[in-house]
């Protein structure tokens, strides 16, 4: 009897498990030529925002369908939402310029100059201000939200990656890749106050913050999701991941951090204290390499394409293949 109450104690707690694990849920179809960056979404109206080519395609998460798309946003990279203003923001790396888009139209409603090539971009609730991270200048425009103004031009002595916004602390970290750091950056001053290595990390790419403990979590090209101290820059973990990542995103109520891989794996990480344990590693696809977090349902969605192995694009890697641009959703149950 006591054999049996301890077998069934096995499974009550395996079902529990896998009923926590993320797993596939569905493909969304979107279609259309070219690459692809950055996605954000908007938790309060349930809407994915996705770079992909020139446009901002935009899904409903509701029904997970396109809702249509901001278009004139050449070689846009990012975007950065305000919903407290219907605003949003995107970084646009071919004309150095962010457009300034009305949420509830779409359409935009102003452009504005920046350095060379803003890619990653983020909003700051705090200050109601823009950081749009300019690749190839090494500088950060930072954009009154409200006036649609550039108010100060950071200098970051590298080049910047993501960045993720603390408006308690009044701080803006950035990623900067070929530093192999991180820079804090001061929202009233506009300066830059600290620079933490990474180490052993290299090569950092996406960046998530976990807030109420001042947690960072930055995915790093040597496969490493490197957790640091936001308080003092103190590397205090690392955990292992795929190859190739470009995104990390942070799950509050759930205490999670992700970091999605162009090898196809999604990495899912717990922190414990001062530790970092890999709770479970999601197969993907190949080049499923950025993603977003619902803050509210707690699902993960990734955006990849089908390639050609034996055709190679401009950087020599596998051809995409028109029309086969798509979304993956991943989910507990």
């Amino acid at each position: 009897m006591k054999k049996s109450l301890w077998a069934i104690s096995l499974l009550v707690l395996a079902s529990v498990a896998r009923a926590d694990e993320y797993q596939f849920i569905k493909q969304i179809p979107v279609g259309g030529e070219g690459g692809w960056d950055y996605l954000a979404i908007d938790g309060q109206a349930q809407r994915l925002y996705v770079s992909h080519a020139s446009k901002i395609i935009v899904v409903d998460l509701n029904n997970g369908s396109v809702a249509g798309a901001i278009a004139d946003t050449p070689g846009v990279h990012g975007f950065a939402i305000a919903p407290e203003l219907g605003r949003g923001f995107s970084s646009n790396g071919r004309e150095n310029k962010v457009s300034v888009v009305d949420l509830k139209t779409l359409k935009t409603i102003s452009k504005i100059e920046t350095g060379e090539n803003p890619d990653a971009i983020v909003y700051d609730s705090g200050r109601h201000e823009v950081y749009a991270f300019n690749g190839r200048s090494g500088s950060a425009s930072v954009i009154d939200a409200k006036s649609a103004k550039v108010v100060a031009t950071i200098p970051l002595d590298g080049k910047p990656e993501f960045a993720a916004a603390d408006p308690e602390s009044g701080r803006v970290f950035c990623n900067i890749e070929d530093k192999n750091e991180i820079a804090a950056i001061d929202t009233k001053s506009h300066s830059v106050v600290a620079r933490w290595p990474l180490a052993p990390g290299e090569e950092p790419s996406g960046l998530a913050f976990d807030a109420a403990h001042h947690r960072l979590f930055a995915g790093c090209e040597n496969k490493l999701l490197v957790m640091m101290d936001s308080t003092n820059g103190k590397v205090l973990a690392t955990a292992p991941i795929g190859a190739g990542v470009d995104a990390c995103a942070f799950d509050a109520e759930k205490q999670l951090a992700f970091a999605s891989c162009g090898d196809g794996t999604l990495t899912i990480a717990r922190p414990n204290g001062d530790k970092l344990d890999v709770a479970q590693t999601v197969q993907t696809e190949r080049g499923a390499r950025t993603m977003a977090l619902d803050p509210v349902t707690h699902r993960v969605y990734l955006a990849t394409a089908k390639f050609d192995p034996t055709q190679k694009d401009e950087r020599g890697r596998p051809k995409m293949i028109d029309g086969t641009f798509h979304l993956l959703e991943y989910g507990s149950k």
